[in-house]
């Protein structure tokens, strides 16, 4: 990750929000085609990261919004997309994670200007940790995205109080995130705004990975047949999709999984 320049917008401090999603990454095996395959399917533009070669920062109209490190062999990590939570302190998040059944998959680890860890909830599911300057301030990130994420889990509520726990979610400090209940979901909010939902019936041990505990990410796209038409050209495929829906499953020639929709998730 690198350092947040201020633009003169009013962007959020890493220390004005704490427990809501701030960043998104894809690990992978190979940066070229990574670059290619989102160049064509969302339009991004690439700048080098100053972690090195093996890293690359996603520009949506001069805005960075998403990151992209060819590490999945070198760290033996899975290929995936993976939602970043700020945190006031990556070595406290991953403490509570073990605490609470959890596991550290990758750190936490300097990655100046701040520190990050790779973490799994109790169910396996991935997510990331992040402590220090946004990359993008968060409003601005939450526009200029457009993302929003959703952890299809084995018991929702049950996953609530363990990521509550972790990232202290429903917390009385100032830009913490509130829990809420939707029917069979639990909806987080950050200052009135949906920022994810999590969601119950995925099985532990099932041979589908889009069924077993995991965070998926969305994108929100003008036109959906035409990102499924660009991935499909760039080598990806469609693994749920129908012409004319508003939302489709799509995979990344490398098998990144990811959904893209016409809408953001109320």
């Amino acid at each position: 990750m690198v350092k947040h320049e201020a633009r003169g917008t009013g962007g959020v401090s890493s220390d004005s929000v704490f427990g809501v999603p701030c960043w998104v990454s894809l690990s992978t095996r190979d940066l070229e085609a990574a670059e290619n395959f989102y160049r064509a399917v969302f339009g991004w533009q690439w700048r080098p990261n100053s972690l090195g070669d093996r890293f690359r920062v996603a520009l949506a109209d001069g805005v960075p919004v998403a990151g992209i490190a060819a590490i999945a062999s070198m760290w033996q990590m899975a290929v995936a997309w993976t939602p970043y939570f700020a945190v006031p302190s990556a070595d406290v998040a991953a403490a509570r994670c073990r605490e609470r059944g959890g596991t550290t998959a990758v750190g936490p680890l300097a990655l100046p200007p701040g520190r990050a860890a790779l973490l799994a909830d109790r169910d396996g599911a991935t997510f990331g940790v992040w402590e220090g300057p946004l990359i993008t301030g968060w409003e601005e990130w939450r526009e200029a995205a457009p993302t929003f994420i959703r952890l299809h889990t084995r018991n929702a509520f049950d996953s609530a109080i363990f990521y509550g726990e972790v990232l202290e979610w429903a917390s009385a400090g100032k830009g913490g995130c509130e829990v809420h209940y939707d029917g069979d979901e639990v909806v987080l909010r950050s200052d009135g705004t949906v920022v994810a939902r999590i969601h119950s019936g995925a099985l532990e041990a099932a041979p589908d990975p889009t069924i077993r505990p995991h965070w998926q990410v969305h994108f929100v796209v003008p036109d959906v047949d035409a990102c499924v038409r660009a991935a499909r050209a760039e080598g990806g495929s469609a693994l749920q999709w129908q012409e004319g829906a508003e939302e489709a499953l799509l995979a990344d020639p490398d098998g990144a999984r990811f959904t893209v929709s016409v809408k953001r998730q109320p």
